[in-house]
């Protein structure tokens, strides 16, 4: 039997499939179907006509708008029917036809989508991605299997990741961009391929990083990165001038982290 709460709102027409756990106050509206193994907590409002399916969890207060299908099986052809599972935090806002994917048994099993993210419509979380806070995913943003989106990411309409990817913290992807290499926290990439062209100083002002933070970090851009060269080199030459800066050492910890990827830059789009 499902467990739902009393303070639970189900519309007559939707369909909650036995097994599922309805938390307090969620409000699942006209035709929406709930599966046996999803757990809708405290808050959750599903609008209409959604589907929330296979083991997934969907956390605090987060909004589903219609013809979305979150946990749905993975899009891999690895995938033989295993159980796996789809964690959605709190406070999230998923748009019209946006879709989100179980992980697989080889990625680790797991697709995790932190809090206070927003998906804007038919938006597409593959299998397997880690994804933090304070995400913006545009219109039509398309993440492949495996992508790793670091806190207060944006990804303009239409831009589409590269599997294994992993863009970092703040960084800003143009409409329309092709991201097939890493993106460096702060970073700003456009076009196709997707070329680094600076750094997310807009984002960085809005979020209250000082302006004397900001020259130090677009001082240390400019060491990697205004020729073409070795980055991990150059990064690595420059970690002692600013190791009093966590902006910068953030961006230099990237770098030197293995990656299934190469890291974007502004000439090939590859390093």
């Amino acid at each position: 039997m499902s467990k739902i709460a009393p303070s639970a709102r189900i519309h007559p027409m939707a369909v909650i499939e036995d097994g599922a756990v309805i938390g307090e106050n969620v409000v699942v509206g006209p035709f929406c179907r709930v599966g046996p193994k999803v757990v809708l907590n405290e808050g959750v409002e599903l609008l209409s006509n959604a589907v929330v399916t296979g083991l997934t969890t969907i956390g605090r207060n987060t909004r589903i708008f219609p013809m979305a299908v979150i946990g749905g099986d993975p899009q891999s052809i690895h995938h033989a029917g295993e159980e796996t599972k789809l964690f959605v935090g709190e406070n999230c806002t998923i748009r019209e036809g946006v879709t989100m994917n179980t992980g697989t048994a080889e990625g680790g099993g797991e697709t995790v989508v932190g809090n206070n993210n927003l998906f804007l419509a038919n938006s597409h979380v593959a299998h397997d991605c880690r994804l933090g806070d304070h995400i913006i995913l545009s219109n039509n943003v398309m993440l492949a299997g495996h992508v790793k989106v670091e806190d207060r990411v944006i990804l303009g309409g239409g831009s589409a990741v590269h599997q294994f990817t992993r863009i970092g913290r703040q960084a800003f992807v143009g409409g329309l961009s092709a991201v097939s290499y890493d993106v460096i926290p702060y970073g700003m990439l456009n076009g196709n391929p997707g070329l680094l062209g600076g750094l997310n100083v807009v984002g960085m002002t809005r979020s209250g990083i000082e302006r004397a933070t900001i020259h130090r970090v677009r001082k240390a851009y400019q060491a990697i990165f205004a020729e073409e060269g070795a980055i991990r080199t150059k990064a690595a030459a420059i970690r002692d001038e600013f190791a009093d800066c966590k902006e910068v050492m953030e961006i230099l910890d990237f770098i030197a982290a293995d990656s299934d990827r190469a890291l974007s830059s502004p000439f090939r789009g590859k390093a």
